[in-house]
């Protein structure tokens, strides 16, 4: 049974309205039908579109996180000059 909710769910958008490649809005992270749509949705449904948005939002910031880790990497390793201690052959 669905729980009586007094108040409307507020819409998540926060005012930067763009798509990115996929085509999720860059600052709630709705797709097309979720923004077109959510004055229609169900309270359930909008309370589904949020946690999938939490989830992208998650999966946005881990894949950040990783790109920098791999920035981080590579300017470590330029950085880092290799030596060869193998004596050359004498001719």
């Amino acid at each position: 049974m669905e729980q009586l909710e007094f108040f409307d769910i507020p819409s998540p958008c926060i005012g930067i309205c763009q798509t990115d490649a996929k085509g999720y809005c860059k600052g709630c992270l709705r797709n097309r039908d979720e923004r077109f749509n959510w004055l229609h949705f169900s309270d359930a449904k909008k309370y589904d579109v949020i946690r999938l948005c939490k989830q992208r939002k998650r999966r946005r910031q881990l894949a950040l996180m990783k790109a920098k880790k791999q920035q981080i990497i590579a300017a470590r390793q330029s950085a880092t000059p290799t030596f060869d201690f193998e004596e050359p052959e004498p001719d």
